[in-house]
């Protein structure tokens, strides 16, 4: 008898692990999207930026590593840094959401890069994109296609607006 119940205990803990990990390792269950859109592009624009606020209502950090979608050859993860007064794009590794916090993903700051258009997306088109979490889970979301002009005025954008998304470069 205690042989039966010492094993039913260990399989009952190994199952209850083993739920707990199925639980942890799913950091897409804890990830919501608010707001998502693209800029609509100009023409024979080579790139544009989707934006959106990420929200984390779990108890563990979410680090975003990769983001796909139809509508581009390349997708990455970008932000802007400032290069001797000159602001510039750059790749990163991952956007993390800390726990029960959010991140912004906006003009001028971190978004997902959309290179290399597969079709032109105009206002009101819906683009999917797919986030990829640290873990390889996976959250999937419609951004609609937003006109750049008028966006951005009174809201410390400044120049470049509508120029291909602040792909400005000063000589």
């Amino acid at each position: 008898m205690k042989k039966t119940l010492s094993t039913t205990v260990m399989g009952l803990a190994g199952l209850l692990m083993f739920g707990s990990f199925s639980v942890m390792a799913n950091q897409a269950v804890n990830l919501e999207i608010d707001n998502p859109y693209v800029r609509e592009m100009p023409p024979m624009a080579p790139a544009t930026g989707a934006f959106m606020t990420l929200l984390n209502t779990g108890d563990a950090t979410i680090a975003v590593v990769r983001a796909q979608s139809d509508a581009a050859n390349t997708v990455e993860l970008h932000t802007h840094i400032n290069d001797n007064g000159v602001m510039r794009m750059r790749e990163i590794p991952e956007i993390v959401i800390e726990p029960m916090g959010q991140t912004e993903l906006k003009p001028g700051g971190l978004h997902v890069m959309l290179i290399g258009p597969t079709r032109a997306l105009k206002e009101g088109d819906l683009v999917d994109i797919t986030l990829i979490m640290a873990d390889g889970s996976e959250k999937s979301l419609q951004a609609p296609v937003r006109k750049i002009m008028g966006m951005g005025h009174g809201m410390g954008q400044g120049q470049g607006q509508g120029q291909g998304h602040g792909h400005r470069h000063h000589h």
